[in-house]
């Protein structure tokens, strides 16, 4: 197999991007990215109760702790998704567009197949010589062990289903595959409270949760994609003969840049936790870091799971080079992306203190600084967050490793100059100026200079209206505040459905086509 391609503009496109249209497609990817959101803060948050009502504060840590691991497991894929969906997408311009996307896929299978194998075997020895009851201190919770091997192991099985949606995202399908995965998450949810209902183990939970993931890997790698994708089992497809190892090797060398990118975005989010916990003797001060990093991580978060639909199809246009309707489409994402993340930003600074109290009970105090710097960090790096997932759809290897690494490098030296001096403040920092500084100032200038004709005029563009929404906003919650005072609970749900209300009512003449239309032409691509 060879990275060479024979460029044919168009080829096989009749069939791959037939049916939905653009928008319908976006469209559904963002609902099914928001109902995912939702059921991931539904076992995150909303099962707690039941996980308590069964279980005692210790069995519940253990179960985090198994969870967490499960979580985790994502980093063995090792950018290989990302590798995949950028010779998918390069396909698009070759002669035998299917063909090549059936070899390339069936050799990756392999890949992902060996890589299960070897883990798995590694795994299970790791465990036998030294049991994750001792390493974390839960030797107390009873099948701690056989339940961190289901969950992990579980969850490597799980990997190849990364290659299939990988194609789903190229071919168009992008919200199919994600709501496959939510049906899964909401069954495994219902099957985790069967199983605390019934047997009350963390072995049962971890089972209840795996086999939900399993069985919709088996679902889609199994039967979906070869009736979505007939090429894929068609006659005359090569032998079954796996690929050689110097051709597999080079497959992680080319997945290096985006394991890089993705690692670095995991450790913003959970080293600086660490970090904190270190290097701060206030634990009150840990809490308050850990709780305020939470709603930033949400507004980050969100605004991602909004980039990827909009990736898939700036990807494809990238492969075909119809470089207008990327220009266009990346300008109008951009504005998108940055609104959205402007818009909660501006609902959560004047609520986030009154939610904060009735969270924690009054007994963790506000830390106004704090939360300030991370929410008008996540709006000011907004407009980057699609810089980056389009990077990682169109082979900007070079640029990420170089950006990415860059920015791990600058967020660490400030965590341990910052940090003992500022608190969890130095934490905030050093975070947000490294968003800022690097992948804002490097690799979003860079993408946007490549793909658009006004790059400058475009940043000032999102400049300008996130500060209007932002300050907007802000100051309608302080109106409000002022107007309606009160505590409690019910006193927190009314000033946020009046601002709802009235922020709706000035949105109102959005739903105006011609003067989307008029707006659409304002922004500079």
């Amino acid at each position: 197999m060879t990275d060479k391609q024979i460029d044919l503009p168009g080829t096989g496109e009749g069939s791959i991007r037939a049916g939905a249209g653009r928008g319908r497609r976006l469209l559904q990817g963002w609902s099914a990215n928001m109902v995912q959101m939702a059921l991931g803060l539904s076992q995150q948050l909303l099962l707690i109760p039941a996980f308590l009502h069964v279980w005692s504060g210790e069995m519940l840590a253990a179960w985090l702790a198994i969870y967490a691991a499960g979580s985790l497991v994502v980093v063995a894929d090792a950018g290989l998704q990302l590798r995949a969906i950028n010779r998918f997408l390069a396909f698009k311009a070759c002669v035998d567009c299917d063909g090549r996307t059936a070899s390339f896929y069936s050799a990756m299978l392999r890949i992902y197949l060996v890589i299960v194998a070897v883990l798995g075997v590694l795994l299970c020895g790791a465990v036998v010589l030294a049991p994750p009851s001792a390493v974390l201190g839960f030797d107390a919770a009873p099948t701690f062990d056989a339940a961190m091997l289901v969950m992990i192991l579980g969850m490597l099985l799980t990997l190849p289903a990364n290659l299939v949606s990988g194609l789903y995202r190229v071919r168009g399908h992008y919200g199919r595959t994600v709501w496959l995965q939510n049906a899964a998450l909401l069954l495994g949810q219902v099957a985790q409270l069967a199983a605390l209902a019934l047997f009350g183990s963390l072995l049962a939970v971890a089972i209840a949760f795996v086999s939900m993931q399993l069985l919709f890997a088996i679902l889609l790698a199994a039967f979906d994609a070869p009736r979505l994708f007939p090429f894929l089992r068609r006659a005359g497809k090569p032998p079954l003969v796996s690929p050689s190892l110097r051709w597999s090797l080079g497959q992680f060398g080319r997945a290096v840049p985006f394991a890089v990118a993705n690692i670095t975005e995991l450790a913003l989010v959970n080293v600086p936790v660490l970090l904190v916990s270190a290097l701060v003797t206030n634990r009150v001060a840990v809490v308050q870091w850990g709780l305020t990093r939470v709603i930033a991580s949400l507004v980050r978060g969100l605004c991602l799971q909004a980039t990827l639909p909009l990736a898939a199809e700036l990807g494809h246009d990238h492969a075909l080079g119809d470089k207008d309707r990327l220009r266009r489409l990346y300008a109008h994402g951009s504005v998108f992306v940055t609104g959205l993340a402007c818009l909660m930003v501006a609902g959560l600074l004047p609520f986030w203190p009154d939610f904060f109290a009735l969270w924690t009970h009054g007994s963790i105090p506000y830390d106004v600084s704090l939360t300030v710097t991370l929410l008008l960090g996540s709006a000011a790096v907004a407009p980057s967050l699609l810089a980056l997932v389009f990077a990682n759809h169109s082979n900007r290897g070079d640029l990420l490793i170089r950006t990415k690494g860059l920015q791990l490098v600058v967020f660490l030296a400030l965590s341990f100059v910052l940090i003992p001096r500022l608190g969890p403040l130095g934490a905030a920092v050093a975070v947000v100026a490294s968003d800022i500084l690097v992948q804002f100032g490097l690799l979003a200038l860079m993408v946007m200079r490549e793909t658009l004709l006004h790059p400058f005029r475009h940043i000032a563009f999102v400049t300008l209206m996130g500060v209007g929404i932002v300050a907007s906003g802000w100051l309608i919650g302080q109106a409000i505040i002022l107007l309606v005072p009160g505590s409690g609970l019910v006193h927190f749900v009314v000033e946020c459905t009046i601002w709802l209300v009235v922020v709706s009512m000035l949105a109102t003449p959005l739903l105006s086509t011609t003067l989307r239309g008029r707006l659409r032409a304002l922004i500079p691509a």
